[in-house]
């Protein structure tokens, strides 16, 4: 239990530093809770983790009624991820790369923080947590449709922001449904053995 609380915290480090090193230097959107928290964050100034726990409040309690003891690990990847974005802060702009580079080194390291979180029963938002919940109703893998939902997000913020380079964003999205694709299908050949 104590190796999987260690893991769940490591996911949300992946995360904090994708975010921090190679996602907001380049004003990249991820998609799901974080893409429209970081749209808050290039609109309003708002600071990333704190919009990612009040839009993930209503996703949570409605997520409450489905599956109890997912929805209590994932309270706690939801605080870690949070925590570790705002206290990662300090590493934004430290790596000076192109946006190419950062689209695909914060998809994979995102996408590692995230389905780190996901073999461990957890994630770290609500899209995470509708794409679960989805994946189990419908059989159909998680990171098809985190691309599906995370790509909805990123076209809705190039309509809102009219920025040319929101496009790397999709680079972004395609980086962690990959990323997650890979290692949740992992997972089932674990428990197998």
């Amino acid at each position: 239990m104590k190796r999987k609380w260690i893991m769940i915290g490591l996911g949300g480090i992946f995360i904090g530093m994708g975010i921090n090193l190679f996602i907001l230097p380049s004003h990249i959107i991820n998609g799901g809770v974080f893409g429209i928290s970081l749209l808050l964050k290039y609109l309003l100034g708002f600071k990333v983790g704190i919009s990612i726990i009040c839009i993930n409040i209503p996703i949570y309690l409605s997520a409450l009624k489905h599956n109890r003891s997912y929805f209590y690990n994932s309270l706690y990847g939801l605080a870690i991820t949070s925590l570790a974005i705002d206290l990662l802060f300090p590493l934004n702009g430290i790596i000076n790369l192109p946006i190419i580079i950062s689209a695909l080194l914060g998809g994979l390291t995102i996408g590692l923080g995230v389905g780190i979180m996901l073999r461990h029963n957890t994630c770290p938002g609500g899209v995470d947590l509708l794409a679960f919940l989805l994946s189990k109703w419908t059989s159909v893998n998680i990171g098809f449709l985190l691309l599906l939902i995370d790509t909805s997000i990123v076209l809705i913020g190039l309509c809102i922001v009219r920025d040319r380079s929101l496009i790397y964003s999709l680079i972004t999205v395609g980086g962690v449904s990959v990323t997650v694709g890979i290692l949740t299908s992992f997972r089932s050949v674990i428990y197998l053995r």
